[in-house]
């Protein structure tokens, strides 16, 4: 049976970020959107205090970069079509494959989870502080584990389905998988880089925070109801999201927690200390066990079942259309 040229592509990309995440060998596309997004935003800020020329700055930068990142793709993949078929076939595997981050988010569970295990709390800490905004110097077990699990639930979203869900619109629109999927990365790159609600980024990350809270609002619904699925839990998940998420200031990183959290029957949220300054986020679920490795790697299960789901459903939608 013939399979289809974007079903392959899509397949062979789960595949390698299954296989060898993001090797340091080759340069990352969100790499370089990381170096124009710091230099933009260093040099914008000292380039001007107004707040409101800030703002139309990073509205203006944000449409720039999300935009330009989908379009160069394309045109990229466009241009290397003329060139070689096999080419282009090999870019768009490479380019989707450094999409997906769900190879990448199991390595950073673990390189948190060993030292722990082997009661080496004060590494565990300073791997955690490489992948979390949070303070973790005076960070218990509980409350490291505890941010485990809070990564994996809200990256699960962001890193994992969400470039699945752009890459599989993509493909129906007609523009393939590659584009869209580069754009939300775009997008998700400068929230986490300058969509904090402190300065120097309270005006230029503006823009940045809201449009990526646009782009993740649906894929993060369709995750939620897919966990709550796997789970055989859709009423209850629903019921204490509702209860719980919509307290949450994040449209979605409520969401994606509180489904988690319900789920493996624990609760997150609580007392999260950044630099410096205590705040206080509201308690997702119920406790009713205790966050441990074993529930971490249910949590990463689901993540990868999830992702498995989509996937699926994507390439027999394609080898449909491909016998029509």
């Amino acid at each position: 049976m013939m399979i289809d040229y974007d079903a392959t592509i899509l397949l062979i990309a789960a595949f390698l970020d299954y296989l060898i995440a993001d090797p340091l060998f080759l340069p990352h596309p969100v790499q370089g959107m990381g170096v124009i997004i710091s230099f933009f935003s260093k040099n914008f800020t000292n380039l001007t205090k107004n707040s409101s020329l800030r703002r139309w700055g990073g509205i203006a930068f944000g449409i720039s970069l999300i935009f330009g990142s989908g379009g160069l793709s394309w045109l990229i993949i466009y241009l290397s079509k003329e060139i070689s078929i096999g080419l282009s076939f090999l870019l768009e595997v490479i380019l989707l494959a450094s999409c997906f981050a769900g190879r990448s988010l199991r390595n950073a569970a673990v390189a948190v989870l060993t030292p722990l295990k082997n009661n080496e709390i004060e590494t565990a800490r300073t791997q955690l502080s490489f992948y979390v905004g949070r303070d973790t110097e005076d960070l218990s077990t509980a409350e490291i584990s505890r941010a485990v699990l809070e990564t994996i639930a809200e990256n699960t979203t962001d890193g994992v389905t969400a470039p699945l869900f752009y890459a599989i619109l993509g493909l129906v629109i007609g523009v393939g998988s590659v584009p869209l999927a580069l754009a939300y990365k775009a997008s998700s790159t400068l929230d986490s880089m300058v969509g904090y609600q402190r300065e120097p980024f309270t005006d230029i990350g503006w823009f940045s925070a809201k449009f990526e809270d646009i782009l993740t609002w649906l894929p993060c619904r369709f995750t939620v109801l897919t966990i709550s699925l796997i789970a055989l839990q859709p009423l209850k998940v629903w019921q204490i999201c509702r209860r719980d998420a919509t307290q949450d200031p994040s449209p979605n990183a409520g969401w994606s927690e509180c489904a988690y959290a319900v789920v493996l029957g624990v609760q997150l949220g609580g007392k999260n200390t950044y630099q410096g300054e205590v705040k206080e986020k509201p308690l997702l679920g119920n406790p009713e066990q205790s966050i441990t490795e074993e529930k971490i790697e249910q949590a990463l299960s689901l993540t990868r079942t999830c992702f498995l789901i989509w996937l699926f459903l994507a390439v027999i939608i394609l080898q449909i259309n491909l016998g029509t």
